[in-house]
C-alpha cells in the first residue's frame, strides 16, 4: 500500500518546509520536494495544511483505580479519543498496589490494553512498594520494554514513598539507566492541611487547591532533585504546575543535571478560579497537583520556550461528574483526582503558536519529538523521516472549532474546556500508515495499536 501526502507543509523541530511524504506499508518511505513522486494507491491532498508527526502523550491513565472507582476511559475509548486529537501513541501507567510486585502488575496492564488500543501504546511502571524484590524487578521491566518508573511524594498510605525509598530506587535507576518519574508534592504536610480544612467544615472543591499550595510542590521538587543529584539518577518531574517547582527544575538544568519536566494543558489554560466555581462545579477541575493562580501560566509558557519544560502531556484521568466526582460532595478529599484531556492536547498547545507563545518547532517538540526521545521511541516515533513509523497528522491551522462535551469522543460527561473557541483542527491521522481519522470520520479499530517496547531515555549526559 502506497500513500502519498502531497502539497502540505511538513513540520519538524527545526521549522517548516513544503514537501510531499510517501508512505509504503507502515513506514515513511521518502520525504521530498513537491511533485517528485509518481502514483500511489491513495493520495491525500494536504494543500494549505501542516503535515506533522503523530502526537505522543507520555502521561495517561486509562482504567486507573482511584478512591474506589476507575477512570472512565477504557484503553479502547481513550485511544480512539486520542486518535481524533492527533495523538498516535500513548504511554500509560501500570499501577503497582502496595504489597504486590512489578511483574504481575505489568502482566495485568498488558491484559487490559492488549487487543483494545486504536493507537500504539507503551507503559511506565508506578513503583509504590520499594523493597529488595521490586528493586530487582526494575531490570526485568526494562528488559520488557518498560524503562521508566513513577514514584510519589504525595498520597501517604496509597502510593507515597519515603525519601529513603526514593533514594534506593534512584540508586537502582542509576545502575540500570532507568528514568525516575516523580509526582512531587509534600504529601505529609498536605494531609495535615486537608485534615485541618475538613475539621473547620470547609469541604468545597476549591479547598483541594488551597490545601495543596504551590510552595509544597516547589519544596518536593527541590527535594527530589537533590536526591537525584546524590544518586546520579535521571529525574523527570510529571505534571509540573507551579512556578516554584519550575524554578527548581531550571536551576538544576542550568548545572547540567539530568532533570526534565512536563506540564499539562490544564495548567496553561485553567486556574484555581475554575476550582472555585459555584456549587459543586469546581469538582470537575480537581486534579493533583491542583490548578494554580493564573500568574503561574506565564512562567509555564516561558518554561516551554526555554525547554525547562520539555514535554506537554495530559495526565488524562477522566472521572464523570455524575456518580464519580459526586463521591466527594461535601468532602473535597473524596473527589476522584483527575481530568480529561487526551483528545485536545495538540489543539490546545497549537493555541500557543497562534498567540505567539511558542514556535511551530516547539509545538512539534513538546507534543511529539521530545517525548519520543525522552522515553526511548525515537526515531521510530516523533519525526517525519524515511524509515520512521508512518504516524502522521494532517492539521488545518485555519479551521475553527469549539470544544464541548457534546462533540468530544472521550468517555466522560463533561469537558474541562467547555466553550473554548480555538483555531486549528486535526483533519487526517495515519497510524503506522493506516488512515484512522479523516474528514469522513473514524476508520480505525480497537486492536490496531501495538505495544511499544521502549529503550532508555535518549537525553542522558
Amino acid at each position: 500500500m502506497r500513500t502519498l501526502i502531497k502539497g502540505g507543509t511538513v513540520l519538524s523541530t527545526t521549522g517548516a518546509s513544503r514537501a510531499d511524504v510517501l508512505v509504503e506499508g507502515e513506514t515513511i518511505a521518502a520525504v521530498a520536494a513537491p511533485g517528485l513522486f509518481g502514483t500511489a494507491d491513495e493520495v491525500i491532498d494536504a494543500t494549505g495544511k501542516y503535515v506533522m508527526p503523530g502526537g505522543i502523550d507520555a502521561h495517561t491513565h486509562m482504567e486507573m483505580p482511584f478512591g474506589g472507582t476507575f477512570s472512565h476511559d477504557t484503553f479502547e475509548t481513550g485511544t480512539i479519543a486520542a486518535a481524533w486529537g492527533g495523538t498516535t501513541t500513548i504511554i500509560d501507567f501500570a499501577v503497582q498496589p502496595k504489597g504486590s510486585t512489578l511483574q504481575p502488575t505489568l502482566d495485568k496492564w498488558h491484559e487490559k490494553a492488549g487487543g483494545n488500543c486504536a493507537v500504539d501504546y507503551g507503559f511506565h511502571m508506578i513503583l509504590s512498594d520499594v523493597n529488595d524484590t521490586t528493586l530487582k524487578e526494575m531490570q526485568t521491566c526494562i528488559d520488557a520494554g518498560v524503562s521508566s518508573f513513577k514514584m510519589f511524594m504525595a498520597y501517604p498510605g496509597v502510593f507515597y514513598s519515603t525519601d529513603g525509598e526514593i533514594l534506593r530506587a534512584m540508586q537502582q535507576a542509576t545502575e540500570t539507566g532507568a528514568t525516575i518519574m516523580m509526582h512531587a508534592e509534600n504529601g505529609i504536610a498536605i494531609d495535615q492541611l486537608v485534615a485541618q480544612a475538613l475539621a473547620e467544615g470547609k469541604g468545597d472543591p476549591v479547598q483541594h487547591g488551597l490545601t495543596r499550595p504551590p510552595e509544597l510542590e516547589g519544596e518536593a521538587t527541590s527535594r527530589a532533585i537533590r536526591l537525584a543529584q546524590v544518586t546520579g539518577a535521571p529525574l523527570y518531574i510529571v505534571h509540573l504546575s507551579a512556578s516554584q517547582a519550575l524554578a527548581a527544575v531550571a536551576e538544576a538544568r542550568n548545572t547540567g543535571q539530568n532533570v526534565f519536566a512536563e506540564t499539562c494543558p490544564q495548567y496553561l489554560y485553567l486556574s484555581i478560579e475554575d476550582l472555585a466555581k459555584p456549587g459543586f462545579e469546581g469538582a470537575k477541575y480537581v486534579a493533583s497537583p491542583p490548578l494554580r493562580e493564573k500568574w503561574h501560566q506565564g512562567d509555564l509558557w516561558r518554561g516551554l520556550r526555554t525547554n525547562d519544560l520539555s514535554v506537554v502531556s495530559t495526565d488524562h484521568c477522566p472521572f464523570c461528574f455524575k456518580d464519580q466526582k459526586e463521591l466527594g460532595r461535601g468532602d473535597f478529599s473524596k473527589i476522584p483526582n483527575g481530568m480529561p484531556g487526551v483528545e485536545h492536547r495538540m489543539d490546545l498547545l497549537h493555541q500557543g503558536v497562534v498567540a505567539g507563545e511558542i514556535s511551530l518547532g516547539r509545538w512539534v517538540e513538546a507534543c511529539s519529538t521530545t517525548p519520543a526521545r525522552m522515553f526511548g521511541l525515537y526515531p521510530r516515533k516523533g519525526v517525519i523521516a524515511p524509515g520512521s513509523d508512518a504516524d502522521i497528522v494532517v492539521y488545518d491551522p485555519a479551521a475553527k472549532q469549539t470544544l464541548s462535551a457534546e462533540t468530544h469522543h472521550m468517555n466522560v460527561d463533561y469537558s474541562a474546556y467547555e466553550g473554548f473557541e480555538i483555531t486549528g483542527k486535526v483533519e487526517t491521522v495515519l497510524s503506522r500508515g493506516r488512515v484512522i481519522v479523516s474528514p469522513s470520520g473514524f476508520s480505525g479499530s480497537a486492536g490496531h495499536g501495538k505495544f511499544l517496547s521502549r529503550d532508555l531515555c535518549q537525553y542522558l549526559n
